[in-house]
């Protein structure tokens, strides 16, 4: 029997991909420690996004490829999930209390926009994160009926400051709906609306959070040139259909936050595939593989593909979403592997970003 080393550990941890980084445990950066005690190891490897449910099952993966090395008798892999704040826009200071913001956007509305939102803090927060969302759509606020929370629930205010944002499902939930009458309509202009953005952004007390996703307004507008130029977001998810005129929409929606220095972290096609319920039969309804043709045209990963689904709706009107109804549902496990995958693209967004150049002075 042969003795074990670091470096024998580190090539059979290599030969294993995460699904979400797209890179071995080794060229990630995941290891933090490799303790050998004659013939049993022990690892420990740090995830830099939000994946509970995933990581017992890949640290055994890893584990028993380790106890397959010549001359392990056990080996133990521990994975931790440790969600940093990431990099955003330049000269933009980030949150005290709010380590990423993801946008959640769309060209236009109808889309399922604010569902894929209020899915993927869902996702995000089963996931073992500390997640909020902000409804930033002021002239069509729907989180709050999203996340069952009545009608005429007011948040409390702090020290006569900060709007304490309210609970539901484990997410904490900020919108516009909170502070006006469900049936007034929001008869506001740019400017009023930037500002109200701002203010809910700003002065809500966010609990330490690890991500907040902010549902935002359809189109190209000022709330999201406002989004770009005073708060730290640190990626932009797209949601688009696979509709010619959706996705047309939708390439406008990337350019914009290219244009501002936001990432793209993915496009999410909704409404994908019709299935009847009655005979099972699958129609495209909507067109076939528009997102995944948007996603390799701008060079961003098709991140979630869902169908047209009564339910999902149902359960989203119902005051809980599909993530948080049926949780081990097929489409629910969508969701979770958007947010895995979401989580991921803000740590490898950060990684790819181009180092500053060094300035060296000589005499010459």
């Amino acid at each position: 029997m042969s003795a074990v080393n670091r470096a024998a550990v580190e090539a059979v941890l290599s030969q294993y991909t995460d699904p979400y980084l797209n890179l071995d445990p080794v060229s990630a950066g995941c290891v933090r420690a490799i303790d050998i005690d004659g013939a049993r190891v022990h690892v420990q490897l740090e995830l830099g996004y939000a994946a509970g449910l995933f990581k017992n099952g890949w640290a055994q993966v890893l584990q028993t490829a380790i106890e397959g090395l010549d001359g392990v008798v056990s080996a133990k892999v521990e994975i931790q999930c440790v969600v940093a704040a990431h990099k955003a826009q330049a000269q933009i200071p980030g949150m005290v209390n709010v380590k990423n913001i993801v946008a959640v956007a769309s060209g236009k509305g109808g889309v399922g926009k604010s569902t894929t939102a209020a899915n993927l803090a869902l996702a995000l927060a089963r996931e073992g994160a500390r997640v909020g969302i902000l409804d930033a759509d002021i002239y069509g606020p729907s989180q709050g009926v999203m996340f069952g929370i009545a009608e005429g629930t007011r948040p409390k205010v702090k020290d006569q400051k900060w709007f304490v944002p309210l609970q539901a499902h484990g997410v904490e939930v900020m919108s516009m709906a909170f502070l006006t009458d469900d049936n007034t309509p929001m008869v506001w202009r740019g400017p009023m609306v930037s500002g109200a953005l701002l203010q809910l952004i700003t002065q809500t007390a966010w609990n330490d959070l690890d991500y907040l996703v902010i549902d935002m307004p359809p189109g190209t507008g000022d709330i999201q040139l406002t989004l770009a130029q005073k708060v730290p977001v640190a990626g932009a998810v797209i949601v688009t259909t696979p509709q010619d005129l959706a996705l047309l929409d939708a390439r406008k929606g990337v350019e914009m936050f290219r244009k501002v220095n936001i990432p793209v972290l993915g496009v999410v096609e909704n409404m994908a595939v019709h299935i009847c319920s009655n005979c099972g039969h699958a129609e495209h309804l909507f067109g076939e593989g528009g997102g995944e043709k948007l996603a390799t045209q701008y060079g961003v990963e098709l991140l979630a593909s869902l169908p047209l689904s009564m339910l999902i709706r149902e359960q989203a009107d119902g005051g809980k979403p599909t993530a948080a109804a049926e949780p081990e549902s097929q489409i629910a496990m969508v969701y979770q592997e958007l947010a895995r995958h979401v989580g991921a693209r803000i740590v490898l967004q950060e990684a790819a970003a181009p180092a500053m150049p060094s300035i060296t002075i000589s005499d010459d």
